[in-house]
This record gives C-alpha cells, sequence and structure tokens, in this order.
C-alpha cells in the first residue's frame, strides 16, 4: 500500500499527538484580512475545527452548535476558528447566512489540512476534526470523532 501511496504521490498524514506544537500557518479570514496561528500565542486558549464544506447541512449543523456555544468558550479564555478548503467567498457567504460569531478561516489549498493531518486522501477536503490549543500553541485536546451537534 505504500508504494501504491507513493506512486498516486498522495501525502501522507502527519501523525499530530497530543503535547506537541501546533502547526504555524496564516489564512485569509471570511473578512478578507489574513489570520498568523502565531499571534494567537498567550493570547488565551485556542479552538481550530476543521469542517469539509460550507453549506453542506452537518458542516451548517456543526458551525451552528460552535455559534450557540461560543460564549461558553470565551468564558474561559478560548477563542474558536473554523476552517475548510472552501473559497474566502464561500466562507464569507456561509458566515453572513449564519451569522457566525467567530471567525472562519479559509484553506483553499488544503495545505492546512495537510499539515494537521485531517486532508482527506485525493481530494481538497479536510475531515471534520477539532483541535484545541494551549496559550504557548501546543495542542492539548484532538477530537477525530466529532459530534456536529454539541447537545
Amino acid at each position: 500500500m505504500n508504494k501504491l501511496l507513493n506512486f498516486l504521490n498522495v501525502p501522507k498524514a502527519l501523525a499530530l499527538k497530543v503535547g506537541d506544537p501546533a502547526p504555524l500557518f496564516e489564512l485569509p479570514t471570511h473578512q478578507g484580512e489574513l489570520f498568523n496561528l502565531a499571534t494567537r500565542q498567550q493570547q488565551g486558549w485556542t479552538v481550530l475545527f476543521f469542517y469539509p464544506k460550507a453549506g453542506t447541512p452537518v458542516c451548517t449543523q456543526q458551525a451552528c452548535s460552535f455559534r450557540e456555544h461560543v460564549s461558553l468558550l470565551q468564558a474561559v479564555n478560548a477563542d474558536v476558528y473554523g476552517i475548510s478548503t472552501d473559497s474566502v467567498q464561500a466562507i464569507t457567504d456561509f458566515h453572513r447566512k449564519h451569522q457566525l460569531n467567530y471567525t472562519l478561516l479559509a484553506d483553499n489549498d488544503a495545505k492546512v489540512a495537510e499539515a494537521y493531518g485531517v486532508k482527506m486522501p485525493m481530494l481538497k477536503i479536510a475531515k471534520r476534526w477539532t483541535f484545541i490549543l494551549d496559550t504557548d500553541l501546543i495542542i492539548r485536546h484532538i477530537d477525530n470523532q466529532v459530534d456536529a451537534n454539541f447537545d
């Protein structure tokens, strides 16, 4: 299988684990500004949730669940960032339509999804995973079996 994957030039997902430093990145936000993860250092906890596609039913449910619960996360000094491989326009429309109250990031080339090991093989789509980073940007929790509805 490894030879087949190498032949197809499919990158292997990084095996990130709790205690590892989070891969740093810079991505455009739904507002068209650049977000650099490094600026979050010493600014509180960071929740990065990857979702496959803006506007699809389960991704909408997941995004709206974060919208409904973001104040609880902010109360414990955590900020939320949703990441998909959609375009800036797609995440802007998604953010506006569902009145989201946190930042969405566009990983249009899937390089961040790849760095976090959540890019689906042979597709430019992220898996539904969540990473919780401490104030030093160290991974403290990884959820790879995300329930799109918190309730």
